[in-house]
């Protein structure tokens, strides 16, 4: 494995991105901003090697970015219903920066700071220590991102985290997708297969109700693989809310903890390319990039238009804290928090 990496200069200190390069030419980028996919290069049927992963142009574009780009999103991926959180009977008061809601770890997050890096065999491990009363989260936590990358193209992240107090985590990864070419705009006519029977339905604000509901007969219905552009205009409440998919689905496993290698597939039928993500995450949230309009400029020298590219962000479900009945999200002092992400590319 071949690994190189470049610096570049930002209000955060120096960023660096690594870029590892299989056997096959094969490569990805990952930068210490957010431990943040910066691109994953591919081939397609007829061996052309491409980025599928949105990327801008310039590495510190990624700080503060609405659509928070590759990174990883902390100490709370997705929404907390008007920022309201209870640990061990102690209510924390979080930033509001979505609506009326707390989103992906507040303003700053663990996705707009520089991470420690450390160069691997075959990857990259980010750390990033966030303190007691950071975003008004209680404990002091460490946090590690570990990417590996090998010659099958199967991208590993590997998240790791403790805290010297109990406290609240959800970690993902927010790299959107459009496997016909980073750049190449919509993603919607490519397919997509999420292994989900149920779905979680929200208020108007996008927090979840609380409950479970079938996908059957419902746009929400991805059981089989079908274009994402299918549905995403559908006279259907949820789609309208958000514009599209901004949404998360429970993914089916036979046990509790256990990888589920194929909860989510994507494909592309002009270049044959595949994507086939794998976790041990309670859920999945899809987003078809709904309000990528206006972001920094990509390697093509244009801003991303809307839908051009799908986010599959593998984590717990939104707003858990506040919903007993859904999977805990609760990290004691002294235990660790392990969770698996896999993204394994291929072509057909």
């Amino acid at each position: 494995m071949k690994i190189s990496e470049k610096k570049y200069p930002s209000s955060k200190g120096e960023i660096t991105v690594f870029k590892v390069e299989n056997s096959t030419g094969a490569s990805v980028e990952l930068s210490t901003l957010g431990a943040g996919i910066v691109s994953v290069s591919v081939p397609d049927r007829n061996g052309k090697i491409e980025n599928v992963a949105l990327s801008y142009a310039d590495p510190a574009d990624y700080i503060a970015d609405g659509p928070c780009l590759g990174k990883c999103p902390g100490r709370y991926a997705n929404r907390i219903c008007k920022g309201h959180l209870e640990v061990d009977g102690v209510t924390y008061q979080l930033a509001i920066n979505n609506g009326p809601n707390a989103l992906h770890g507040g303003p700053e997050g663990f996705q707009n700071q520089n991470w420690e890096a450390e160069k691997l065999a075959d990857g990259v491990k980010f750390t990033y220590h966030a303190k007691d009363g950071e975003e008004h989260y209680p404990g002091n936590l460490t946090v590690t991102a570990t990417y590996h990358w090998n010659d099958d193209n199967v991208l590993t992240l590997d998240f790791h985290a403790e805290s010297d107090r109990d406290t609240v985590i959800n970690m993902t990864n927010h790299a959107y997708w459009n496997l016909n070419g980073a750049d190449c705009g919509s993603c919607l006519e490519q397919e997509m297969k999420i292994k989900a029977e149920k779905w979680l339905p929200t208020d108007e604000t996008q927090i979840p109700t609380g409950e479970l509901a079938p996908v059957e007969g419902t746009p929400m219905d991805f059981r089989s693989f079908k274009k994402i552009a299918k549905d995403i205009k559908a006279d259907f409440k949820a789609l309208k809310i958000g514009k599209g998919y901004d949404h998360c689905w429970a993914i089916d496993r036979e046990k509790d903890g256990g990888i589920v290698v194929d909860a989510v597939e994507l494909r592309d039928s002009r270049s044959g390319r595949k994507l086939i993500v794998g976790t041990d995450q309670p859920g999945v949230q899809i987003y078809t990039g709904n309000w990528l309009a206006g972001s920094p400029k990509n390697r093509s020298g244009r801003s991303y238009e809307d839908y051009d590219g799908v986010a599959v962000e593998m984590q717990g479900f939104p707003d858990a804290p506040n919903k007993p009945n859904f999977p805990s999200q609760l990290l004691k002092a002294g235990e660790s928090y392990d969770r698996h992400i896999r993204f394994a590319f291929t072509v057909e």
